[in-house]
């Protein structure tokens, strides 16, 4: 059962589908447990993406309409492409699924999801047309052509990637990929249009053309597809601009080579550029016309780009939550000269952090690397984030506190990353 919030007892008397109303369910029940709604996280042609909480854990509800043509199917098939695919780190993991009852004779059919944290959509909103480090490109290319891989290995198309259906997971420290709303397996395509403008193969393009005047297309999409979207993002990612124009143009299509030398070129590089050779040859072999000449997530991974260790800017660090955060300009050398001191300065960032959350560990190194650093494991991500948020700009002995989160598994393992600025 369900309520919406602004209708009297919850009711919604009249309405023939759940998309005739704009307002946001104040509450799901699902596996014996209330989940209440926090907010709307995005709204699709056939569904609503909702933050819920049950007060111990949070997650995702995605709910589709009601309408039994679009919103049935949908969930279904959604459904069933997860429960295949269940269990890959880069992947969304689909919790369970129900139904959510309204009313005698209105219901809706859920997923209930593992929530997530930021979109590459928003990452790159904030890169401000200056592009993302190569260790985020390169930790996003890895953890999507892992993803590709396994679904290709299993003969699934994913046919929709784009910045918004690749999210980073805070607790899994990695990026993953959503909504299988239009995937089929090779041979199997069940619908005619398919990817975003802006990341659409040429056969795809060529494909939604012909449907539009009621004609078919004697070439099937295939995994390709699913190489060129990705080529295209990390593209952009590289140079920090939204290339959907470039693609659509008439130059792209005649020298879309040249075009990737070009943006490659007027990029500055700091250090050896040989590492960004690398990525730009990576970059050209998704984006082949020909999608038989088109690289495979398989051999993509075997690329020379992922040889290459890259140390994080402290961009990065600010923008992918995880469950360690970390505090600079707050301890100094005299706070290191007695075990005293030291302690002392322990014991307050202690109390200090443990006003947002759980710790469960912390360290202040006395020598380099990371001298003078705080760095803080809290039980979850969700604790990090608040912490993160309320500790930034604040004052300690004087001084502003500057707040980023740090890879957990870096922490684990004792490796204080000398950060790029």
């Amino acid at each position: 059962m369900a309520c919406y919030r602004g209708l009297a007892g919850g009711h919604l008397q009249g309405l023939d589908t759940l998309a005739a109303s704009e307002e946001t369910p104040a509450v799901f029940q699902a596996f014996g447990q209330f989940w209440d709604v926090q907010c709307r996280l995005g709204r699709g042609v056939s569904a609503s993406v909702y933050k819920v909480s049950s007060g111990v854990a949070s997650a995702a509800v995605k709910e589709f309409e009601s309408s039994a043509q679009a919103g049935d199917y949908g969930f279904r098939k959604e459904q069933a492409v997860l429960e295949e695919l269940k269990g890959h780190r880069n992947i969304v993991t689909l919790y369970g699924t129900f139904t959510n009852y309204y009313g005698p004779h209105l219901s809706t059919n859920c997923l209930l999801l593992e929530l997530l944290d930021v979109s590459v959509s928003e990452l790159l909103l904030r890169s401000k047309s200056h592009g993302h480090s190569m260790w985020m490109i390169q930790h996003l290319a890895r953890d999507i052509l892992e993803a590709l891989f396994f679904l290709h290995r299993g003969h699934y198309v994913h046919a929709d990637i784009k910045p918004r259906n690749i999210l980073w997971s805070a607790d899994d420290e990695c990026f993953k990929l959503i909504d299988f709303g239009l995937s089929f397996k090779e041979g199997n395509q069940d619908v005619k249009y398919i990817q975003t403008d802006g990341y659409r193969a040429p056969e795809a393009e060529l494909q939604n053309s012909l449907a539009q005047v009621g004609l078919e297309s004697d070439v099937e999409c295939t995994s390709a597809v699913d190489l060129w979207s990705l080529g295209i993002i990390l593209l952009e990612m590289f140079s920090g601009i939204k290339l959907k124009e470039t693609v659509q143009s008439q130059e792209w299509k005649v020298n879309s080579s040249a075009i990737i030398d070009h943006i490659f070129v007027s990029k500055i590089v700091v250090g050896s550029a040989i590492p960004v050779y690398h990525l730009r040859d990576l970059i050209k072999s998704m984006l082949q016309s020909h999608r038989a000449q088109r690289i495979t997530a398989e051999n993509a991974l075997c690329s020379p780009f992922f040889s290459i260790p890259f140390a994080p800017h402290i961009e990065d660090l600010v923008m992918l939550p995880s469950p360690v955060l970390r505090l600079l300009n707050v301890i100094d050398e005299r706070h290191l000269q007695t075990e005293e001191e030291y302690e002392d300065v322990v014991e307050d960032m202690k109390e200090e952090c443990k006003k947002y959350g759980v710790v469960v560990s912390l360290l202040v190194p006395k020598e380099n690397p990371g001298k003078g650093q705080v760095f803080v494991e809290y039980a979850s991500a969700g604790n990090s984030k608040e912490a993160q948020k309320m500790l930034t700009g604040r004052t300690f002995d004087g001084k502003f506190v500057v707040a980023t989160f740090y890879p957990l598994s870096a922490y684990k393992r004792g490796y204080l990353y000398k950060t790029v600025l």
